[in-house]
């Protein structure tokens, strides 16, 4: 599977990131998650994203992937996000909460260290204070993360990549969520961050025959590629518009299929878009998106 460098912090990536919210809010078996995170790993992906708040208890995703896949713990680079309450005594986007949260993190995930931390979708008002930002890099600073993140839309993305703390930005990127591109995804690229793209085959949706069927959490994506019309949808052309997005390193995707990441690499053998390709899609969007097509989180 293709490799690329996650910006500033050197660390080569494959193109596809096993995505450990499925797991967890599923709540997946442990052995089921061992043959799915094995099935990845065998087939050339290094990269495990989950967070503290994705399921909870014995079935929480960190709890899967640290029972799961811990022995394996040097083939794959590891990160999570922390911010939210997820059964801890601590309000949410507090410093003690984001403190205890990557605690509980380490332990779940059986590692003394954690490849990238990053803080989960909190508003602009909470990253302008300050604090969690100074949690954050204090557990860098004690060998707890290698790296610091944020994940996030709209304007508290553009705000993470100005005040240049971040190592690098999770944000959502596809087909139907393109208004990063050229603010917050094109910043963080200028400013050689790394940039890790969520969301990046808008959940399938078009795979839905009518809105009301549609579940509720991708229903705007839907509704949104309705007005597109985008010719020929799949999800190798969904995938590899992704990835052609200037400065994206890897698409997080999520699955409880052993057998999708072997089929997804090879929907990437062909490489990015051709320009024109990816360009037609650009434009549409440009043409028709209005200003409330917002960053979805």
């Amino acid at each position: 599977m293709e490799k690329r460098v996650l910006g500033r912090t050197g660390m080569e990536i494959s193109v596809l990131g096993f995505g450990g919210a499925e797991i967890g809010f599923e709540q997946a078996s442990i052995d089921q998650t061992a043959r799915l995170l094995g099935s990845a790993l065998d087939a050339g992906l290094n990269v495990i994203d989950t967070a503290e708040c994705y399921g909870s208890g014995e079935t929480a995703s960190e709890h899967l992937i640290g029972q799961a896949v811990s022995h394996r713990r040097s083939e794959f680079f590891l990160f999570t996000k922390g911010g939210h309450r997820a059964g801890l005594e601590h309000e949410d986007w507090t410093p003690e909460l984001l403190t205890a949260g990557i605690e509980r993190s380490l332990k779940r995930l059986k590692t003394d260290y954690l490849d990238l931390v990053q803080l989960h979708s909190c508003s602009l008002s909470v990253l302008q204070q300050g604090e969690v930002i100074a949690a954050l890099q204090a557990a860098k600073a004690a060998g707890k993360t290698r790296f610091i993140g944020y994940s996030g839309e709209n304007e508290a993305a553009e705000y993470a990549v100005s005040c240049g703390v971040f190592d690098t930005l999770q944000t959502s990127i596809n087909l139907a969520d393109q208004r990063g591109i050229s603010c917050w995804v094109k910043s963080a690229a200028e400013a050689g961050m790394g940039i890790i793209a969520k969301r990046p085959i808008a959940n399938a949706c078009w795979t839905w025959p009518t809105e009301d069927e549609c579940p509720a959490y991708p229903r705007p994506y839907w509704q949104r590629l309705q007005s597109l019309a985008y010719p020929g949808l799949s999800i190798e052309r969904a995938l590899r518009f992704t990835l052609t997005v200037p400065g994206v390193t890897t698409a997080i995707v999520g699955t409880k299929n052993p057998e999708r990441w072997a089929q997804n690499a090879a929907l990437l053998a062909s490489g990015p878009l051709p320009a024109e390709e990816f360009e037609a899609i650009r434009a549409r969007w440009q043409q028709i998106a209005p200003d409330d097509w917002l960053g979805q989180v």
